[in-house]
């Protein structure tokens, strides 16, 4: 069964796990702002889709000051969680929070640029397109998207290098070989050449994966001009 993200527990202890899961992870926001940086002006405003605690908020807050940002997310417990810890950033005056999913928004508001990070791999298989196409909609030409996930397993050993590091990270190999075993349950994965088609048929442009850590893979597309 899937973690419960409307639970008080789950939600408290979601960014220490995650990083038990993902090495790198914060190497990974930090070419997400190096690719922001690049890509979109000074001027923008950005679609997080499952902004989750808050945390990329945070950060994209303080680095890009004259920002704005629209957040969604599924999760009541969630989102107040991120709103609670963005309110040190002056949060209230840059973003709007959203309890919804992206066809909740107001079809003529376009994004300069959309972040999905850990959030496309709890998409059904069926559902990923609309969820894609919807992104792709609300997003100015020329916009960047970036979406970061698990990706397919293609092999036990792919399998064994997850618990491993898991494990390297701090979980017991118990949990590490349950964290593995839930894998079909939790998430419905693509692979990245999936991924990779399943953006070119929602529209998207020049779609690179820009980084990689074991399963976990991140992909960066362009809306054209």
């Amino acid at each position: 069964m899937a973690k419960d993200f409307n639970s008080q527990h789950v939600v408290d202890g979601y960014d220490l796990h995650i990083r038990k899961l993902i090495p790198g992870y914060e190497v990974v926001h930090q070419q997400i702002q190096a690719l922001l940086k690049t890509h979109v002006h000074e001027k923008a405003h950005v679609l997080i889709v499952g902004c989750g605690t808050g945390y990329e908020l945070g950060y994209l807050l303080q680095m890009f000051p004259q920002w704005t940002f629209t957040a969604t997310e599924l999760s009541g417990t969630m989102l107040d969680k991120a709103q609670q810890y963005l309110q040190p950033f002056n949060a209230a005056d840059r973003v709007e929070f959203i309890l919804g999913d992206v066809d909740s928004l107001a079809s003529e508001r376009l994004y300069d640029a959309a972040l999905t990070i850990l959030v496309s791999h709890f998409i059904a298989i069926p559902e990923k397109p609309n969820f894609f196409q919807s992104i792709y909609a609300r997003l100015k030409p020329s916009a960047i998207f970036m979406t970061f996930d698990l990706t397919a397993t293609e092999s036990e050993q792919d399998l064994e290098s997850l618990e491993n590091i898991a494990q390297i990270n701090g979980l017991t190999a118990p949990q590490a070989k349950a964290m593995t075993r839930r894998l079909a349950d939790d998430f419905h994965l693509l692979s990245a050449s999936e991924t990779c088609a399943a953006l070119t048929l929602s529209g998207f442009n020049s779609v690179q994966r820009f980084t990689q850590i074991l399963s976990y893979q991140g992909f960066i597309a362009l809306k054209a001009a």
